[in-house]
């Protein structure tokens, strides 16, 4: 018996009932699942599968090993109702982990026309991504988070079930949104927020700890926290003082240059009603 040919090693596994449309490019050793439909403009880099009823459809990027489970829906149109069928695109990255039921959408033609979302990160059941967010690596998105449109998430976020995130929301590197929180203003990095609305708790130390942070740079940044959030004077005064103060203190420099970037939102703090 001879053995197969190199080529047919690696090529694409596609299920008898799953359509893949010409024009779709599918790289090494991917598998599409019973009762798929990809798209003609879908690009899947090596080694994706997708398991099973997953629907991928318009300018759809899939970055190498990321896995989709049953019932997916990705690249469809956006639900904005300005959206009248540009080419816009769904760029998603390596090794993700999308579960059963997860929705996300390309972009609108007049912000970028690019959804975004990085390496390595997982959003489970029922999650959804809405047009133009740019999510990071390392992100996780529990059962039913619901980002709407322009959101940002920095790296190593984790959100817990059910959150909800206003649009243009910017939510900082290393920050952890409690399950049912309502975020409607940006989260600095690292930053831990919970409630509807949502108030702003304190820092994410256990996130720090798991990244490597020191004690003494814990310490740090726990006085510049409540430094900046002293509610006795103006945030931007107390960020005047702590950037004379600090000693170039990494996390720290982060947050004041998230507060200080431009944004379409106000700033979550630690008591209701406060505003950057």
């Amino acid at each position: 018996m001879t053995s197969p040919a190199p080529a047919a090693l690696h090529a694409a596994r596609i299920h008898p009932t799953a359509l893949v449309e010409d024009g779709a490019q599918l790289g090494i050793n991917v598998e599409v699942g019973p009762f798929c439909h990809v798209g003609p403009q879908v690009q899947l880099g090596d080694n994706v599968r997708l398991m099973s009823h997953v629907v991928i459809q318009g300018c759809t990027t899939i970055g190498e090993g990321t896995v989709v489970f049953p019932n997916a829906v990705l690249g469809c149109a956006p639900q904005n109702i300005h959206y009248k069928g540009e080419d816009t695109e769904l760029i998603i990255g390596r090794s993700c982990t999308i579960r059963e039921g997860v929705t996300m959408h390309p972009g609108m033609p007049d912000f970028g026309g690019k959804t975004t979302v990085g390496d390595h990160s997982m959003f489970l059941a029922y999650s959804h991504v809405a047009h133009d967010c740019h999510v990071g690596s390392n992100v996780i998105l529990s059962n039913n988070v619901m980002l709407a449109g322009h959101v940002t998430i920095g790296d190593r976020v984790i959100m817990g079930g059910g959150a909800a995130v206003h649009q243009f929301v910017r939510i900082g590197h290393h920050a952890f949104i409690g399950g049912l929180a309502a975020v409607n203003n940006d989260v600095i990095p690292y930053g831990m927020l919970n409630g509807n609305p949502g108030i702003l708790m304190g820092l994410n130390i256990i996130g720090m700890q798991r990244s490597g942070f020191s004690k003494s740079d814990i310490h740090e940044v726990r006085r510049a926290f409540k430094a900046i959030f002293n509610p006795t004077t103006p945030i931007r005064e107390n960020i005047a003082r702590v950037r004379e103060q600090t000693d170039n203190n990494a996390a720290v420099v982060d947050i004041i240059a998230f507060i200080d970037a431009e944004s379409e939102r106000a700033l979550s703090s630690p008591a209701r009603g406060q505003r950057g």
